[in-house]
């Protein structure tokens, strides 16, 4: 097989790929019924329900387990990875994002006392995950993995 072949024919990494971006679009979605708001460029942002990142490492550690067995060293290799990443998600990412709002707030008062001159340019304030968008995403993740590896 070559490369490329190989690359495309790898189940894991589609399995991972198609539950990333299965979050990503779920949250144009979600924006759209709850706020009725169009806004396809969330599809390219960080952040927010459900994670998608959370999505991508469960489907892949899962899938791993699922066919190389529970007790392999790639199922806790990616398990491992993907805890790092949920942990991360919820953790400091998330604390980032609660700092920006603050910080554009101060902002936002600071430009209401200096008026001319001073235009700073706002934080990204969703950064990370709160801890429902976490189990959200991995459990769309377990979900495409178990279809990809038992059902299709």
């Amino acid at each position: 097989m070559t490369m490329l072949t190989e690359l495309f024919s790898n189940r894991w990494l589609w399995t991972a790929v198609m539950a990333s971006t299965s979050a990503q679009v779920l949250k144009v979605l979600l924006i759209l019924l709850l706020e009725r708001r169009w806004r396809p460029e969330v599809v390219m942002e960080t952040g927010g329900m459900p994670s998608s990142h959370s999505a991508m490492v469960a489907a892949l550690s899962t899938g791993l387990g699922l066919t190389e067995g529970w007790d392999s060293p790639l199922f806790a290799a990616a398990a491992t990875f993907a805890l790092i990443v949920m942990y991360d998600a919820t953790g400091v990412r998330h604390s980032s994002g609660v700092q920006a709002k603050l910080l554009n707030e101060l902002l936002g008062e600071l430009q209401a006392v200096f008026r001319e001159g001073f235009a700073p340019i706002p934080l990204k304030v969703l950064l990370g995950h709160t801890y429902l968008e976490m189990v959200i995403g991995a459990s769309m993740g377990v979900l495409a993995a178990w279809l990809a590896f038992r059902v299709l």
